[in-house]
């Protein structure tokens, strides 16, 4: 059972639930999705707000806003998003109160309302991370904070952007470590790491399709693995959507020093995801 927690303000009765969109890596199409399934999976009333440097082809159910300001240079040759530090300022558009953060590459696949009723409402809350079980490590895929209350980390980001980056190597590192009063983290069955969780174990991969887990409401694409590779039966993008070219590869010298990983490597074509990933 989650704790629910006390509505702070008026806006606490509006679910707010934001993106954010730069560059060209993800399309409008990726934007216009994930409002799809957030209006499929949450209780009205909700804001879905997209901050952006580019609103062309968005839908119009989506509040477009400008990318919140943050003169720094980004850091470079580091695995970590950092441009998500732009939502740690004092203000986030014309936004208040709590907000739950969500990337744009997500599949949502139950209510998204236990998101907003668990905790307190001044807690930042978390993800799970998995990828490192003896650490306590929050993941940025989907989390939850009131605006306003993470100016010390953009502070602190801002002085040493090249450092805090090389330092923490992901940003979600910075925010677990570093977050005013510590952060707490969602119930871990709620948000499934695709490969950690979803996929299934070698040899069955090569005969099932990887599964929704029992009590996932989000399932995230960390890394270079995303929804469309997975619909297609990819790993990746240069995987091969086959057992038998899959296989095939197992004879290159990269393969042959860790051939059982390669063998874990493969899934079949997901097609439940197409089900839920959809305007």
């Amino acid at each position: 059972m989650f704790k629910k927690s006390k509505s702070k303000n008026n806006n606490d009765d509006i679910k707010q639930i934001i993106c954010i969109k730069w560059g060209t890596k993800y399309g409008a199409d990726y934007a216009n999705k994930l409002y799809g399934m957030v209006s499929r999976n949450i209780t009205p009333p909700f804001r879905f707000v997209c901050f952006t440097d580019d609103t062309t082809d968005v839908r119009p159910e989506i509040e477009c806003q400008e990318l919140p300001p943050l003169d720094v240079t980004m850091p470079t040759n580091t695995l970590g998003k950092w441009p998500k530090s732009r939502l740690w300022g004092e203000k986030l558009g014309d936004l208040t109160g709590t907000v739950l953060f969500v990337d744009l590459d997500v599949i949502i696949v139950d209510s998204l309302d236990p998101f907003f009723e668990y905790g307190e409402p001044d807690d930042v809350i978390l993800s799970y991370n998995p990828s490192n079980p003896l650490e306590r490590l929050g993941q940025t895929s989907c989390f939850r904070f009131q605006v306003g209350s993470l100016v010390s980390l953009q502070e602190k980001f801002k002085a040493d952007p090249q450092g805090i980056a090389d330092k923490y190597r992901f940003e979600q590192r910075f925010v677990t470590r570093n977050a005013p009063g510590g952060v707490k983290l969602f119930p871990k069955k709620w948000v499934a790491h695709f490969r950690r969780k979803c996929r299934q174990p070698f040899p069955f991969n090569y005969i099932k399709e990887p599964k929704i887990p029992k009590g996932a409401r989000i399932v995230i694409f960390p890394g270079d693995l995303y929804p469309t590779h997975a619909i297609e039966g990819r790993y990746n993008k240069n995987a091969a959507n086959n057992a038998k070219d899959h296989l095939k590869r197992l004879t290159e010298p990269k393969n042959l020093k860790r051939p059982l990983r390669h063998l874990r490597h493969f899934i079949l074509p997901v097609g439940w995801i197409e089900k839920y990933w959809k305007e």
